[in-house]
């Protein structure tokens, strides 16, 4: 089955946190994007088997992040409208109907339309699929994974996109090593503990900006990492956009990500940036 929910879908028994009206450009060089970003695709077909039994009876983006009454895809499609996002585009797998169900039940702050993979496609292969669904194929769109929470400026990372020519740009995150850290001098001594240290390296965060060619450059089948991307960076038509510092970024991929996602709740370290 494929969906169509929005603003008219006049089936409003559950509700998202209120959207704030789309935030202007942050930076000077936000506004010199020449085209908005308007429609997004999000990745929501996977098992979600490491977050059982939690995804035993819902999708892995319907899991709610405790203390807020809303899933991930509400947090997700909240951001995106507050964004500028008018379209989305959510590709299904495990339990569809669930996710179907939900939507059709939520008083969303966009227009959504889902789509169905009849057999696994890979990240690849499922990303082609839904962009064949976007209401706008000649305009760039935004894709995310379904288990991402994050706020950030979506704008200034389009801008960042257009000016650097790219094809493709993906989002680098830093996130903290899940283990304490020990330093020692060249002596074997230990110098100090270091609890939880931020990576020193660069991860690709699960969100992107792709220009409208992009999507005839996917596999049908397969996984855009290792054929699409290297393709492009050879070409320097990938670019990448480190996320600015301080910005909340967390992928949910565990019970334990649910856990640390409260405490940074509570903290107000997950909240949307007023």
């Amino acid at each position: 089955m494929t969906a169509d929910s929005g603003p008219d879908a006049g089936l409003p028994s559950a509700s998202l946190p209120q959207s704030r009206p789309p935030r202007p450009a942050t930076t000077p060089v936000a506004q010199a994007v020449t085209q908005a970003v308007t429609q997004a695709v999000i990745l929501a077909g996977g098992q979600g088997s490491r977050l059982r039994p939690y995804t035993d009876d819902r999708p892995k983006p319907l899991v709610e992040i405790p203390g807020t009454g809303t899933p991930i895809l509400g947090h997700q499609l909240a951001w995106l409208a507050e964004e500028g996002v008018t379209d989305v585009v959510v590709s299904c797998g495990h339990l569809a109907d669930v996710l179907e169900e939900w939507l059709d039940r939520t008083d969303l702050p966009l227009r959504v339309r889902t789509v169905v993979e009849a057999e696994p496609l890979g990240r690849g292969g499922g990303l082609k699929h839904a962009a064949k669904a976007l209401p706008r194929p000649d305009e760039p769109w935004y894709a995310t994974n379904g288990d991402i929470w994050t706020r950030f400026s979506l704008r200034d990372m389009a801008a960042f996109h257009h000016e650097r020519d790219a094809v493709a740009t993906l989002a680098l995150a830093r996130p903290r090593i899940p283990w304490g850290a020990v330093e020692t001098d060249q002596f074997g001594n230990v110098l100090d503990f270091i609890e939880a240290p931020p990576s020193p390296f660069l991860i690709n965060a699960g969100l992107y900006v792709f220009s409208p060619e992009f999507a005839e450059l996917l596999p049908d089948v397969g996984d855009h990492e290792r054929t699409t991307f290297p393709q492009l960076a050879r070409g320097k038509r990938l670019a990448g956009y480190q996320l600015p510092q301080g910005v909340y970024w967390r992928a949910i991929d565990t019970a334990k990500d649910l856990t640390e996602a409260a405490k940074e709740l509570a903290s107000g370290a997950g909240r949307a940036p007023r």
